[in-house]
């Protein structure tokens, strides 16, 4: 990792640290707040809309400005209302805190995403785009846990205070190491937004709607999965958690080498078919401990792995909107999260067994397949970014 991209993939860990650690320590809010377990959820779904409003409209507000001013600003912003989350009052300030901490996340790596691409080597793009990524993966593997501990042992505000002072961190880095970048060429927000009239940058959102609401099938309900089916103890799920955050971390940067070295829809056909099959080895096996443990760590890789080339296809298409694009890449993940927790537990509304989501889920991959495929044969991707 350079010393320039050192800032983004300190800024994505930030971030996955934020989204995720709340899982966690929903029992632990609800309890401080006087407020439900489920109406303590909202805090998930709230932030998760913040995402998916926020990206679009604040590249889109912010495309004008130099690069590095504007993701030293979404990290500010980040801070402050990741710091209010840690002094709320009561409920509805952490619940208007937790929509707005969502506001930058996507357009950061929006931002980012660009920025990585025009300060990688030659060739290189795809993987210094997985360098960003690479502080999210290790926000699942480490900071996750870590501050799940805190929030547990101590108190859950703390958990957020530490997301916090990650984001100061963030912001000094990004002031320090990152440098200046040429001035984006004008154009208006309508030239900017005629990509996303055509059906070319709708389909490439289908595919990450798709594709990676097949991680969520499966992952959304992993607990029950672990502990009803395959007989491990509640006590090791975090664990579990921990292999399928290795896989997503190696995944990450396998996924960033490929898409340099090939054609990247070519590249993303391969990882979620061999995601289909990983999910449905996961509803056949998952009985056995030992494939259980391997088929965690293989879902997760192959679902993570997919990131740097469908962020290359972005750039590639979307040319003078690729900030834009990429952050509609990440609205697009969001409702892939949302689309994949509610797919996979139709089974488990049906009464069926804990090892049908990840049905549900190979299911998403393959239309994802489905949609690279045609994708490849209707569009020319030459997989440069410049």
């Amino acid at each position: 990792m350079t010393k320039q991209l050192l800032p983004l993939a300190l800024g994505g860990l930030a971030i996955g640290t934020t989204e995720f650690a709340i899982m966690g320590l929903l029992p632990d809010v609800a309890n401080d707040l006087n407020i439900s377990i489920p109406v303590a959820g909202h805090l998930i779904s709230t932030y998760a809309l913040g995402v998916v409003i926020g990206a679009p409209i604040l590249v889109a507000l912010s495309s004008k400005f130099p690069a590095k001013n504007i993701l030293i600003a979404f990290m500010v912003l980040f801070s402050f209302f990741n710091f209010l989350s840690a002094i709320a009052p009561n409920y509805s300030t952490l619940l208007i805190s937790r929509f707005f901490s969502g506001l930058p996340h996507g357009a950061f790596f929006g931002v980012g995403t660009v920025v990585a691409a025009k300060l990688a080597k030659k060739g290189k793009s795809a993987q210094a785009i997985a360098v960003m990524f690479t502080g999210l993966t290790i926000a699942n593997v480490a900071m996750v846990p870590f501050t799940t501990f805190i929030g547990q042992a101590f108190s859950w505000r703390y958990a957020f205070a530490i997301v916090s002072l990650i984001g100061i961190i963030t912001v000094i880095s990004l002031y320090k190491n990152l440098p200046k970048q040429k001035e984006v060429k004008s154009i208006t927000l309508k030239e900017e937004l005629q990509f996303f009239k055509t059906i070319k940058a709708w389909h490439i959102l289908a595919i990450v709607a798709t594709g990676f609401g097949g991680l969520f099938a499966w992952i959304s309900y992993i607990a029950p999965l672990l502990i009803n089916v395959t007989n491990f103890e509640e006590s090791s799920v975090s664990y579990m958690m921990i292999v399928a955050g290795l896989g997503m971390l190696v995944g990450n940067i396998v996924g960033g080498y490929l898409a340099d070295k090939r054609n990247p829809i070519k590249v993303a056909i391969f990882l979620l078919s061999m995601m289909v099959l990983c999910l449905v080895l996961v509803f056949f096996l998952s009985e056995y401990k030992f494939a259980t443990v391997i088929l965690t760590f293989l879902c997760g890789a192959f679902a993570m792995s997919i990131g740097a080339p469908i962020n290359i296809i972005m750039l590639d298409s979307a040319k003078h909107s690729a900030m834009l694009g990429a952050a509609f890449l990440q609205a697009a993940f969001n409702v892939a999260n949302s689309l994949g927790a509610f797919l996979g537990g139709i089974p488990l509304f049906l009464g069926l067994n804990y090892n049908y989501p990840a049905l549900s889920g190979a299911f998403m991959a393959l239309l994802g397949v489905g949609l690279c495929l045609y994708f490849l044969k209707k569009y020319k991707i030459e997989g440069k970014v410049e």
